[in-house]
């Protein structure tokens, strides 16, 4: 199902840096009509509503808060397309002594985050034959030691995108699944990666994707020699129809 960003209201979470941020100006750039700018930290986005005045709201939301998405899901009955692109980063290897207590935080946002936002904004998706955008990453198909945690967390947001695909499109809503490598945000920074491509290679994928219809995008170079190597596992395994 192809979605157009023209004219359409957007909600991305974790807006204020880093990838949400592009995604921002790049939804804006291609004639979104407004995107509200989840974020836990109102502040943090005066930037955002500097340059783009009434073109953007900000609202204070925390996926790791069920309560806070529930409500902000209320407040943004119009909107279209939702990005879930907050998350969490920590550095723990499979035997790292605070393994467990980094992996809980990382599932709470980076998991059962996506949950929350995906229940509640599905009746709203459905309704408006809207998409819901998820920011997974390479390390959701391939563990990478020194986040390890991170890798796993994400290797779980994935499977449930998968599940998400075929329930919320059999209703008309475009999901989309986005597998960056290394990027050059703080996040990239924080897991040792130096030299990583600009955040506007995801944020402008992302509008690409949407207009194609694609399930899965692999935004950037890293990203699309995995993808290279992933593509017959995801048509003929991941995208395929086992409901006979």
């Amino acid at each position: 199902m192809s979605t157009s960003i023209k004219n359409k209201i957007a909600l991305v979470t974790g807006a204020n840096r880093g990838i949400g941020k592009a995604i921002v100006e790049s939804f804006i750039n291609h004639g979104a009509q407004k995107v509200y700018l989840a974020v836990r930290n109102p502040q943090s986005t005066k930037v955002l509503e500097n340059q783009h005045g009434d073109k953007v709201v900000t609202i204070q939301a925390d996926l790791a808060d069920a309560d806070s998405i529930k409500a902000l899901a209320k407040k943004t009955k119009d909107v279209d397309i939702v990005v879930n692109n907050a998350g969490v980063l920590g550095t723990a290897s499979a035997l790292s002594a605070d393994v467990e207590e980094v992996f809980k935080k990382e599932l709470d946002v980076n998991v059962f985050g996506l949950l929350r936002v995906a229940d509640a904004f599905a009746e709203t998706l459905v309704d408006r034959q809207g998409a819901l955008v998820q920011l997974n990453s390479v390390a959701s198909i391939r563990n990478f030691n020194h986040v390890s945690s991170y890798s796993a967390s994400k290797a779980a947001s994935y499977s449930f995108t998968q599940s998400l695909r075929e329930e919320l499109g059999a209703k008309g809503v475009s999901v989309l699944s986005v597998h960056p490598g290394p990027i050059d945000t703080d996040m990239g920074a924080a897991a040792g990666f130096e030299g990583a491509p600009g955040a506007e290679s995801v944020s402008e994928g992302i509008v690409s994707a949407l207009q194609a219809g694609d399930f899965h995008l692999f935004p950037d170079e890293m990203a699309r020699q995995f993808e290279a190597a992933y593509q017959s596992y995801a048509d003929n395994i991941v995208m395929a129809d086992f409901s006979e």
